[in-house]
């Protein structure tokens, strides 16, 4: 069924297997989201597997990228947000709870490859695959990003879509009059960074 609009965003993960400059191979990892209404889509790339303090960077720079979140988000349960299911009841991970509790969104767990619940997402992710990665050679994680939001502002968001016959770049212009304003996690992601810089300390002491 169409979401009305601001009501809903869907999430999914990807990974595909690419081509170097200097002809290996590469693993890279992404995280796709959507809005379910306007088809408007964002995209963020790692050359490593996500962790539930990426998924949350990447929520952050999705929220800013729309201007703002919906009231609903619809993940499958994946281990990086959902511990396990006791009951019924899935118990997210403790990190992401708090997130959750923080940006005050309500979420919808549905099963893996659940076309009803999340299928607007997973037919991005295959076309994330199949247009974007497709033949590119990889250089570098930033360039791959880049020019992945280079591919969504001239293909990705401007193409017409299938199913509802407009660009969902016009329709997003109306759609994001909708959104939820979204405060700033700078805090947070300070507290829970957990990147460290090296220093060789001389013997005195500089």
């Amino acid at each position: 069924e169409e979401q009305p609009l601001g009501k809903q965003i869907q999430v999914d993960w990807g990974q595909t297997i690419q081509k170097t400059m200097d002809k290996k191979e590469k693993k890279l990892y992404f995280i796709a989201f959507v809005l379910a209404h306007s088809r408007y889509k964002y995209m963020e790339w790692q050359d490593r597997p996500f962790t539930t303090q990426d998924t949350i960077r990447c929520h952050e720079n999705a929220f800013q990228y729309f201007g703002g979140r919906t009231e609903e988000i619809v993940y499958d349960q994946d281990n990086l947000i959902a511990v396990n299911e006791n009951a019924g009841d899935v118990i997210l991970t403790k990190e992401f709870q708090a997130y959750v509790k923080q940006q005050k969104f309500r979420i919808y767990l549905c099963r893996k490859a659940d076309p009803e619940s999340k299928g607007m997402i997973e037919n991005v992710v295959k076309y994330v695959k199949r247009n974007y990665a497709d033949s590119r050679i990889f250089k570098d994680i930033e360039d791959w990003n880049q020019r992945a939001w280079m591919w969504l502002e001239r293909t990705g968001n401007y193409k017409v879509h299938n199913t509802t016959k407009k660009r969902p770049v016009e329709v997003f212009t109306v759609e994001k009059q909708h959104l939820q304003p979204v405060s700033s996690l700078l805090s947070l992601t300070e507290s829970t960074n957990t990147q460290s810089i090296t220093r060789n300390v001389m013997k005195d002491n500089t």
